[in-house]
């Protein structure tokens, strides 16, 4: 019988240290050639589409999340045993795939940023902004957040709570450059179609992290983003070459530049301060964390 589980679960099973973890073990799965993480598929249904993010490790399980944009209703994720094909888990709702993404940032995050970091400026407010500062706060410890996104009620809203859950000093600022600066991590996490930032507010040592829109037209940074970045990387550069419209980079000096994270992990590219990493969210992961809540290795 597949153990269901649903959002009201997740807390209960695993903390964010606990999913950054398990995320890290993903990302050197696949860049180790164990984990199957091809580039997601969207089939179209009308006005929207149904998309899927498939993996597989080995002989010991295969599976996949899906998600639509259609009515943007519950996911699904679903893994099979390996060894026979039955369903061992399915997660029914959104926030273990939101914790999968906080996670992965909170790798870029462990494997870039200064050990010493503890300062941070968050700009956008929704859910991915907050499950950022739920993974980078148990890989750096953070004294001091500033938050900003275009509504004003929001962003305060935003910065009450995260001071009420981490015991730290979140402040909601006014513009974005007042969130980046003085900031040793980074995060634009925003559904912006045009770039939110002036670089020139970021410290040449810190690191940025990018979750949202980075296609031709719609992005949320542009490429001097990439040119104050000592090092570009993401989790799925196979899910850059795939977008269409293309990544934002390229074309340009800096498309060359995007190295895996999984290879910052690995040892096999420098760790470098002032690192940008682009977050496409890497397939199989969320079947990965899964896995593990459901007792398959």
């Amino acid at each position: 019988m597949a153990t269901v589980l649903t959002d009201a679960d997740l807390p209960g099973l695993i903390d964010a240290a606990g999913t950054v973890a398990v995320c890290r073990d993903a990302i050197l799965a696949a860049h180790r050639g164990e984990l199957t993480a091809p580039p997601r598929v969207h089939t179209e249904l009308g006005d929207g589409n149904l998309i899927y993010t498939t993996g597989r490790l080995g002989d010991k399980w295969f599976g996949y999340r899906s998600y639509d944009t259609i009515k943007g209703g519950e996911q699904l994720v679903v893994v099979h045993d390996g060894s026979d094909g039955s369903v061992a888990g399915i997660a029914i709702g959104h926030d273990l795939g939101r914790m999968r993404t906080g996670a992965i940032g909170g790798v870029a995050a462990d494997a870039l940023a200064a050990p010493t970091a503890s300062v941070a400026g968050i700009i956008g407010t929704g859910p991915q902004a907050w499950m950022q500062l739920w993974a980078i706060n148990a890989v750096r410890p953070l004294s001091r957040v500033r938050v900003y996104s275009r509504n004003s009620e929001r962003r305060h809203a935003f910065a009450t709570n995260a001071a009420e859950r981490y015991g730290i000093d979140v402040q909601a600022v006014n513009t974005a450059e007042a969130a980046a600066e003085g900031a040793e991590i980074v995060v634009l996490a925003t559904s912006s179609g045009e770039s939110v930032l002036d670089t020139a507010a970021i410290d040449p040592e810190a690191f940025v992290s990018t979750l949202g829109p980075k296609q031709y037209g719609r992005a949320e940074f542009d490429v001097s983003l990439a040119e104050r970045a000592r090092l570009v990387t993401t989790d799925s550069v196979a899910q850059l070459h795939d977008y269409d419209p293309p990544f934002v980079l390229a074309g340009t000096p800096h498309e060359g530049r995007v190295v895996s994270l999984g290879s910052v992990l690995a040892g096999e590219a420098p760790h470098s301060a002032g690192a940008l990493f682009c977050s496409v969210g890497l397939a199989g992961t969320e079947a990965y964390l899964l896995a593990r809540l459901v007792g398959l290795a």
